[in-house]
């Protein structure tokens, strides 16, 4: 129970790997905020967790809506006095080749992947400097580091994120914040395993061990950031990718 008493807000944490995120830290004793717009979805996921004896609470949250963060996050700390984990989960692909990519399909991805995190770290941060406390950890991935044919949204969105894991450790480090990012590689989500066999086939051997990860892979990797063995590391993006980096 590492995280017993603690306030963890995941960001789509109704489905794929927020999902496995909400139930592990739920498991470890933390109260899991699923911000998520599939109401269906995550308030099954929080009713469920409650049902097996967690403790998870959903709000209907757009990211990219200021204006929403900031009125979900006065919310969460009204209820629970503060909030202690941010893990900026939430993110959407609209693929296409630079050539057929619409400027709405661009805008759709950097309001959600990028300008979600900076609206969700700028509001939930005040408490956690207030309280001297806190961990941020931003979902980036490994295509931040070496690109990906047809995802130029995407891919500058993920690598935004690494230059603003790094700035924000600087600032809330000082005081009492930590802030680190993880890069997933191949995983094996719901959404991906309904590709083609032979597109599976041919990411999994791509990959030094010959399978793609899981959800709840990545969720351990939240967590060990979000623990205190984690407490002196700030900064750092966490490569959970099977090695396909190398």
């Amino acid at each position: 129970m590492r995280f017993e008493n603690k306030i963890a807000i995941i960001t789509g944490g109704a489905d794929g790997i927020g999902k496995a995120t909400s139930v592990k830290f739920a498991l470890e004793g933390a109260v899991s905020v699923i911000w998520d717009l599939n109401t269906e979805k995550g308030e099954a996921l929080a009713s469920e967790i409650n049902n097996n004896g967690g403790k998870a609470l959903f709000m209907k949250v757009n990211t990219a809506s200021f204006v929403e963060v900031e009125a979900a996050t006065k919310s969460v700390v009204a209820q629970f006095g503060k909030i202690d984990i941010l893990i900026n989960n939430a993110g959407i692909t609209r693929d296409a080749t630079l050539k057929k990519m619409t400027p709405d399909q661009w805008q759709q991805v950097i309001d959600v992947n990028l300008t979600g995190v900076f609206n969700c770290t700028k509001c939930v941060s005040d408490f956690m400097v207030e309280k001297s406390y806190g961990r941020i950890i931003n979902t980036s991935s490994v295509v931040a580091l070496f690109g990906n044919f047809g995802q130029t949204n995407y891919v500058a969105t993920k690598a935004g994120l690494i230059g603003m894991t790094k700035t924000l450790a600087k600032e809330l480090g000082r005081k009492g914040v930590t802030v680190n990012a993880v890069a997933p590689g191949f995983i094996a989500t719901e959404m991906v395993k309904k590709m083609p066999a032979e597109v599976l086939k041919t990411m999994e051997e791509k990959v030094p061990l010959k399978r793609l990860g899981l959800p709840e892979e990545i969720a351990a990797a939240y967590l060990f950031l979000a623990s205190d063995d984690a407490a002196y590391i700030n900064g750092t993006v966490l490569s959970v990718d099977g090695g396909i980096t190398i």
